[in-house]
């Protein structure tokens, strides 16, 4: 039986580190690190158990279940396989992932060196700019993309690396930027702390990843003359935890960055950037924007072109390939433009509403030979959850929904955010009844 090297996981691994790291994994790491100060360490694991954790669990789970989102999907029905693609294409497309990577390079590469007063229209002209080159990277191949893609993110994580050992080095200074020193938690990090950075993880989005980008690590590890489907999945998860463990280096060092910085900023990407030009002056800056600028075109290019060639197989033949990717550009150049906070603020409780539905569905994918053909377990399991998530979701965005929130309140760790545990656990048991319609004329098509 043929076996990988260990350079050959090693490789995989760092293509699928590659893959997952763009605009949110650079943004969301320093922001959650000056929020939560002393108590970054705890926060961190949180923050990496739903980011990585669930992006490998995700990966793993498709190969389990098949070799497409799609066939894990088919576990609950056709038609929840249809909308199972269409919502994960629409999270890491044009409703947050996509005109987040024009936003964030708006504000690291262009938004520091320009007057509040002109921001606005500075924005409107960057993202028209940006996504106009996306459609045209996307709708023409080119090898732009691909030396971009190959020097482009090493000179990131190098600008990264360089950030982390310089801010050990640097003396701590205050003033009108304060660094160098770790103030105790603020807000909810003061309490749980991990249990906020697990929150926080979600809105990296690359759970839902996870199960978009499984198929380019299957056609990684076949690629090298692996066949048997038991070796993909060890081997998947092999390189699973290698991508995991690649993540989990680079937050450390951009948490630690967001510890130690005393002055609030908006954001992360803004945080990063003044911590840049504190540590190397004006042009450490602008390397660093350059940097995130190309990354993010990078990762707005492998989107559009993944959503693009998606839809292309589910609407119309009148819907051609160019206008998809000319649909989601605009689409996306519009939404970037509400601002990297408020997209950040918007995108949240939608986040917190889908995550728990879509890791219940990768558990039980793991049991699938046990479950058999009750599809009922699949669909109570996930539609208790959504109840709960829902719930949770809508109080994250202020808004209370009477008895309802009263009723969940007294689930155990709702106030952690995982409330749905016990739900999920009660509706998978349910849905193992005998009494299911849906489990009996399954149960009949397989015989």
């Amino acid at each position: 039986m043929k076996k990988l090297s260990v350079l050959q996981i090693v490789s995989v691994s760092m293509m699928l580190f590659a893959i997952f790291f763009g605009a949110g994994n650079m943004i969301f790491p320093p922001a959650m690190g000056q929020l939560a100060g002393t108590s970054y360490i705890s926060s961190l694991a949180g923050f990496i158990l739903t980011d990585a954790g669930i992006a490998i669990l995700g990966v793993t789970s498709v190969v389990l279940a098949g070799s497409s989102m799609s066939d894990l999907g088919k576990l609950v029905g056709p038609r929840f396989a249809l909308f199972l693609s269409i919502g994960v294409y629409l999270l890491i497309g044009p409703l947050f992932a996509l005109p987040r990577t024009g936003s964030v390079s708006f504000e690291i590469a262009l938004l520091p060196y320009i007057s509040e007063s002109s921001s606005t229209l500075w924005s409107l002209l960057f993202t028209a700019i940006f996504f106009g080159v996306t459609y045209y990277l996307s709708s023409n191949p080119s090898k732009i993309v691909d030396v971009v893609g190959k020097y482009l993110t090493p000179v990131l994580l190098l600008s990264i690396l360089a950030i982390f050992i310089a801010s050990l080095c640097a003396s701590p200074s205050t003033g009108s930027f304060s660094f160098g020193t770790m103030l105790e938690p603020s807000a909810a990090y003061a309490d749980i702390p991990f249990f906020k950075g697990m929150i926080e993880g979600y809105n990296a989005l690359d759970g839902p990843a996870g199960l978009a980008f499984a198929i380019l690590v299957i056609t990684a590890i076949r690629g090298y003359g692996i066949t048997d489907k038991k070796s993909i999945a060890r081997y998947t998860i092999l390189c699973g935890l290698g991508a995991a463990g690649f993540l989990a280096i680079v937050y450390f060092m951009l948490t630690y960055v967001g510890a130690i910085t005393n002055t609030a900023f908006s954001n992360g990407g803004a945080l990063l950037h003044a911590v840049t030009n504190h540590l190397f002056g004006g042009i450490g800056g602008i390397i660093l924007g350059i940097a995130v600028l190309f990354a993010c075109l990078t990762t707005s290019i492998g989107l559009t072109t993944s959503f693009a060639d998606y839809f292309q197989t589910i609407l119309p033949k009148s819907w051609t390939y160019k206008r998809i990717a000319a649909s989601v550009c605009l689409f996306s150049f519009v939404i970037s433009n509400i601002g990297l906070s408020q997209l950040i603020t918007v995108s949240l409780p939608i986040l917190i509403m889908i995550y728990p539905v879509t890791v219940v569905l990768m558990l039980l994918s793991f049991m699938k030979k046990r479950i058999g053909s009750r599809r009922m377990v699949y669909i109570l399991a996930m539609l208790f959850t959504f109840a709960v998530s829902f719930v949770n979701g809508m109080e994250s965005a202020g808004m209370q929904l009477g008895i309802l929130s009263k009723w969940c309140g007294m689930l155990p760790f709702y106030d952690r955010s995982i409330g749905w545990i016990l739900p999920a656990i009660l509706g998978a048991l349910l849905g193992l009844l005998p009494i299911w319609p849906v489990n009996r004329k399954a149960e009949e098509l397989v015989l």
